[in-house]
């Protein structure tokens, strides 16, 4: 049976809310934090915070990989960014945190990964998936771009094989009556399912279809028709996962109210193809609100290793 687990961060105003949190689950709807509800990877490079985690296993090595957006509000709306979301885009990191492992308990230091140059504003929400007709893999994100004076953001990609060196980015896709963000893309049946949260027209999640992983992509309707039961404006941060019955669970990240209110809504589907998502709160359980993440499915033994852990031994660098 395929266990899970949810690397996330925390909505907090204070910086230990943005960094790495794990929890686990053994079936994908009831879930537990790990370390007490605190987190198990720290970052003191860049902004010293993070936020918007994806996590990868290497298929050729079995080592995992963690990248995310390399940004604190805690401290930066406050300091260098003088509370401007503006700010925070145009002058932002152009640098991805990552940390390595080979087991899921123990963790490289953080690392920051500089993709973007000055012709980039912040790179924002990365999410990776393995290519196999390239063999190597898709590192996505988010990001404003000189070329249209830092306007609508567009989605843009880089490659990897190695995790260590990676080309340079490209646009993988752009919505020409706003901009996208959050992008999170998956394989299903030969064909690859993006999705994005459109900034405007709607302002809302939406989906797409490819037959290779950098597109050109489409839009699939019945997902528009699933999002328009939702308070538009509300919702970001898509992330899914294949349960073990077949069935997807997508997870949206409600940032409609203030402070702990905020966190993942679940949505179920019997399929990415035909995207017809119906709301499922009742049949998940999460110990607070979860935070814009990744759902990686592990084995019995990886989340029975993570179960056993002592997570104390992870180092408070506040």
């Amino acid at each position: 049976m395929t266990r899970y687990l949810f690397v996330h961060f925390r909505e907090t105003t204070t910086p230990d809310g943005e960094q790495v949190y794990f929890a686990l689950s053994r079936d994908g709807f009831s879930w537990e934090a790990l370390h007490g509800g605190r987190p198990v990877l720290w970052a003191y490079r860049g902004d010293h915070g993070v936020r918007d985690m994806t996590i990868i296993r290497d298929i050729a090595t079995g080592r995992f990989h963690i990248y995310a957006t390399d940004l604190s509000l805690a401290y930066g709306m406050r300091g260098k960014y003088q509370h401007s979301w503006e700010a925070v885009s145009r002058y932002g990191s152009k640098n991805l945190a990552h940390w390595e492992s080979p087991d899921l308990v123990h963790w490289t230091e953080e690392e920051l990964i500089p993709l973007g140059d000055e012709d980039f504003g912040c790179l924002w929400a990365p999410d990776i998936l393995y290519d196999p007709s390239a063999q190597d893999y898709v590192l996505h994100f988010s990001a404003s771009h000189r070329s249209n004076g830092f306007g609508p953001k567009r989605i843009y990609y880089v490659r990897t094989r190695d995790f260590r060196q990676y080309t340079l980015p490209q646009l993988l896709y752009e919505k020409a009556d706003s901009g996208v963000i959050d992008s999170a893309m998956y394989a299903d049946g030969g064909r690859y399912y993006l999705f994005v949260k459109s900034e405007k027209n709607p302002a809302n999640l939406i989906l797409l279809r490819g037959n290779t992983v950098t597109g050109p992509f489409t839009r699939i309707p019945a997902f528009d028709q699933a999002m328009a039961q939702i308070d538009a404006g509300k919702y970001e941060a898509p992330t899914a996962v294949r349960l073990d019955d077949g069935r997807w669970c997508l997870f949206l990240d409600y940032y409609g109210v203030h402070g702990a209110g905020q966190g993942y809504i679940p949505f179920v589907s019997d399929s990415l193809e035909n995207g017809a998502f119906v709301r499922a709160d009742e049949k998940f359980a999460f110990p607070y609100g979860f935070k814009h993440g990744t759902i990686l499915p592990i084995t019995e033994e990886e989340y029975a290793r993570m179960r056993a852990h002592d997570w104390d031994d992870v180092p408070d660098l506040r």
